[in-house]
């Protein structure tokens, strides 16, 4: 930005303050404490926010957590069924020395 840029920025940032303050429909005490109060409330709205995701997430783990124990379960029972299948297929034609 060259000088005559930098100058009406500034030229322009003035006249927008003058005109906010000319404008303005409380005063500055008044304007400050509504900021700081909507700023608080936004503040105990994401705290509030933060705690559901956190809750919501922990479920969600809580469920996946079970899920995955549950499909664990079954695999484990599958493959003690298959292992059982084999023997009962296998063993009954080996000799009797190699069961076992």
């Amino acid at each position: 930005m060259d000088r005559d840029g930098m100058a009406n920025f500034f030229l322009g940032l003035g006249i927008g303050v003058g005109l906010g303050m000319l404008f303005a429909p409380k005063s500055g005490d008044e304007t400050r404490d509504i900021l700081m109060s909507k700023a608080d409330e936004g503040k105990e709205y994401l705290k509030k926010q933060t705690q559901t995701w956190k809750d919501s997430a922990s479920d969600l783990i809580d469920k996946g957590k079970d899920a995955l124990s549950k499909q664990k379960d079954t695999l484990n029972d599958a493959v003690e069924a298959g292992k059982q299948a084999y023997r009962d297929k296998v063993e009954p034609n080996l000799p009797t020395e190699a069961r076992a």
